[in-house]
């Protein structure tokens, strides 16, 4: 996930609040496989269907983008890409039960709209265990964390990714000339630890997270999607050129190693949260399940691509991110600086949905006078969260893989499936559906350890 969220009014609709505006749909809402029995009011002048695949790929990618390839290698330039792909259908799977149970939930309860958190709790609330539907409540409370969570270790992931970006272009500026020979020796100059360039960085990221019209931040969104899409054709064409003999690479890497694939992979992956609102805000959302599957079709052909031409392009010398690798030349220092720009202004997208969640109710308990000050200053404090994390773990890989493993994981691939059968088990469901979403269950929940477990494990002590 990694990945870039929605902006404008979208994010209302994101987060695990209460927002969710009611309506009497006229017919029923029997499931993803019956799209044209979902009938949303209102929205006339929602998006239309080219409108919301382009906000599901900017949904889908992000900084998780340019760090398979180093996933791949950590899994093999076969099993990889062969996991990458399983992933990517499991993934989609999960989001088509997570629409499928919103759909339930709307025709059960006559509600228009019902976000990630409102279906954990109304499935929590189908279960035919007591104690479940008594402490329903809590379903919802726990996917608004997993969602703060997931968007503050986005917001970690881009100081270490704009640290060591900057850091390398400063340190080659002085030998920085219009030779793009990978071979060309550069001479780096010695510059301050990536920890203080996220020191510096802390200021600016401050002072633009203090911009609250989701107008303004939307055009930001656009210069990023612009700036990312301009440095990913770039970085393409660069790696599809003099592809090395790939012969001496690994089918399959050590076992030992995959788990940081997983958590980079489901990283990447995570674009369940994105969904429902997509779907709530178009004009003909029965064209919705067509839409979420071309969509992602075209996310995993470019996740496995790119992950393997920028494995097969640079070997065992694959680095965190792919623009690490690229030629310190003006050209390809100028695509690095161009992704950090998106970068730096997607952080202001992304800090938005854990600031709407966090802030408001902290500040509806001062007084009006004062409501200005505590605002700013809990945003201080959330952006310097983030920046500490990010200097406590300064590894790219690492914070990928662990923030993947952590709370992708849960949203993408744990919670679903469970879903899926709080809500139909009373009403009947095949054993094999129900053995196949405890299976998923269950690689999420097998990932989220053993993932978590070998990041810390490597953070702790690095391999060779």
């Amino acid at each position: 996930m990694s990945t870039q969220r929605l902006h404008s009014e979208d994010y209302n609709d994101y987060s695990s609040t209460d927002v969710t505006p009611e309506g009497s749909p006229p017919g029923g809402m029997n499931g993803f496989a019956h799209p044209e029995s979902y009938q949303r009011f209102g929205e006339s002048n929602g998006t239309t269907w080219y409108q919301t695949l382009i906000h599901l790929l900017k949904g889908n990618i992000g900084t998780g983008l340019l760090g398979l390839p180093l996933a791949v290698k950590n899994a093999g330039i076969l099993l990889g890409p062969l996991s990458l792909l399983v992933m990517g259908v499991v993934a989609v799977h999960c989001m088509g039960i997570l629409v499928k149970c919103a759909h339930h939930f709307c025709y059960r309860f006559q509600k228009q709209f019902v976000d990630y958190g409102g279906a954990v709790m109304y499935g929590l609330e189908s279960t035919p265990s007591a104690w479940l539907r008594t402490h329903a409540v809590w379903g919802r409370r726990v996917v608004g964390l997993f969602l703060i969570i997931t968007q503050l270790g986005f917001c970690c992931v881009y100081f270490v990714f704009l640290a060591d970006n900057l850091k390398q272009v400063i340190s080659a500026a002085n030998g920085t000339t219009n030779d793009c020979n990978l071979n060309r020796t550069v001479a780096m100059t010695p510059t301050m630890d990536s920890r203080l360039y996220m020191l510096s960085l802390l200021p600016f990221v401050v002072l633009l997270t203090f911009i609250q019209n989701l107008k303004v931040l939307s055009i930001f969104s656009m210069l990023a999607n612009v700036a990312m899409l301009v440095s990913l054709v770039m970085i393409y064409q660069y790696i599809v050129r003099d592809i090395p003999d790939p012969s001496a690479l690994p089918l399959a890497a050590a076992w030992k190693t995959y788990p940081l694939f997983f958590g980079t992979a489901i990283f990447a992956f995570e674009g369940i949260g994105v969904v429902l609102p997509l779907e709530n805000k178009m004009k003909n959302p029965q064209q919705f399940p067509v839409i979420l599957y071309v969509g992602m079709t075209i996310v995993t052909i470019l996740y496995i691509s790119l992950s393997v031409l920028g494995y097969l392009r640079f070997g065992a010398d694959i680095q965190a991110s792919i623009t690490l690798n690229l030629p310190n030349c003006w050209l390809y220092q100028a695509v690095k600086l161009l992704f950090s720009i998106g970068i730096f202004f997607t952080y202001a997208v992304q800090f938005y949905v854990p600031a709407e969640i966090v802030i408001p109710p902290l500040v509806a308990r001062v007084s009006e006078r004062w409501g200005l000050l505590v605002n700013l200053l809990l945003r201080v404090a959330l952006v310097s969260v983030t920046c500490a994390l990010a200097i406590l773990i300064p590894r790219l890989d690492i914070v990928i893989s662990l923030v993947g493993s952590v709370s992708s994981s849960a949203l993408a691939l744990i919670f679903p499936p469970l879903l899926e059968i709080a809500t139909y088990y009373t009403e009947g469901m095949h054993p094999l559906v129900i053995a196949k979403d405890i299976a998923i269950s269950l690689f999420g929940f097998v990932g989220f350890v053993v993932g978590t477990y070998e990041a810390l494990v490597e953070l702790a002590a690095p391999a060779a």
